[in-house]
């Protein structure tokens, strides 16, 4: 048994001025990814904070149309909350394809964005690994890669972030708020996660003891018509080998605009830019998604065992834009 401190707080302030003060302390929302890693012996904080009952759970729309997420709602509530199903179809269908039902029923959306990569040598603790040692090597190089990274990996580390959930919240634009001991920020999801670099060790911008309060979805014209698509190794309780979250305006037979992320290709979700600036203004025709796809993809860089994530990917982006330019027709 390692032993550890557990406390209960009331409020958000008293909770990052709790954490922040403990270098070995961290937050405890559903549990889902921390308690797993506490076991594995991948972490051991010293002192657990309970913010489970903060109040942060609620789903609202706001005043400019948007809708604001607490970050302790549960996943399967936000996936069935009416005003995500109809806005932001896209987040509720990546909320739905993660883990298992008992686990939406506790997993929380700020832990989900924070919750760690599932590489298996990060996994296991008999491995080096630079995300949990920094400096220790990256063992995923010399082996198995079926599930790492094909673009933005470094020499440190080919690790890809598991939620499915962050791959459609950073196509939606949405921005997280934080409150930190100096007050609040606020951080874009396509900002808030990290490309490993030199230092894997650091999954976010986050600075120890800033506590996730909620995610904002932006007002969209459009975002009402989006899909969440996810390539797995099987039916459900499967981490994305390749998905695509996407939305589409097309007007009179042209993009008008386009959002579009990928998940399972690298150490973040990867907010597909260039695949949006070559659609934005064409015919939405299969070439042009097609071409699309190519061009996001042209600095995909495939490990031993993992080439065919690249034409997995730029299929099944061309072919969620597909389906949702004929829903505009």
């Amino acid at each position: 048994m390692i032993p550890f401190e557990y406390r209960k707080v009331e409020t958000a302030d008293a909770a990052v001025a709790t954490v922040t003060d403990n270098r070995r302390a961290a937050y405890l929302a559903g549990g889902t990814n921390l308690v797993d890693h506490m076991k594995l012996g991948v972490t051991s904080p010293e002192l657990l904070v309970d913010v489970s009952e903060l109040g942060l759970d609620t789903v609202e729309e706001r005043p400019d149309g948007g809708v604001r997420v607490g970050a302790g709602a549960r996943n399967s509530d936000v996936a069935a909350h009416p005003l995500v199903r109809e806005r932001y179809p896209v987040l509720s269908q990546a909320l739905l394809s993660g883990a298992s039902g008992q686990l939406r029923n506790l997993a929380t959306v700020g832990g989900n964005l924070l919750q760690r990569t599932r590489c298996v040598y990060f996994q296991d603790v008999t491995t080096p690994c630079n995300k949990r040692s920094p400096g220790a090597g990256c063992s995923a190089l010399d082996g198995y890669t079926r599930y790492h990274a094909v673009l933005g990996a470094s020499r440190h580390c080919v690790a890809v972030h598991p939620s499915d959930m962050a791959v459609a919240l950073a196509a939606l634009d949405a921005v997280v708020r934080i409150r930190t001991v100096n007050g609040e920020r606020t951080v874009p999801v396509v900002e808030l996660h990290r490309l490993p670099g030199e230092h894997p060790e650091r999954d976010t911008v986050l600075d120890h003891g800033e506590l996730i309060t909620a995610v904002d979805l932006p007002p969209s014209p459009f975002a009402g018509r989006s899909r969440y698509a996810k390539a797995r190794d099987r039916a459900s309780f499967a981490f994305a080998l390749v998905s695509v979250a996407a939305a589409l305006a097309v007007e009179n037979g042209v993009v008008r605009d386009v959002r579009i992320a990928l998940g399972g290709v690298a150490h973040k979700p990867w907010r597909a830019t260039a695949a949006e600036r070559a659609l934005r203004g064409a015919e939405a025709t299969s070439r042009a998604f097609d071409d699309a796809a190519e061009v996001e993809l042209a600095a995909a860089e495939p490990l031993r065992d993992n080439a065919f994530k690249i034409p997995l990917a730029r299929s099944m982006l061309a072919s969620v834009l597909r389906e949702l330019s004929r829903e505009d027709t």
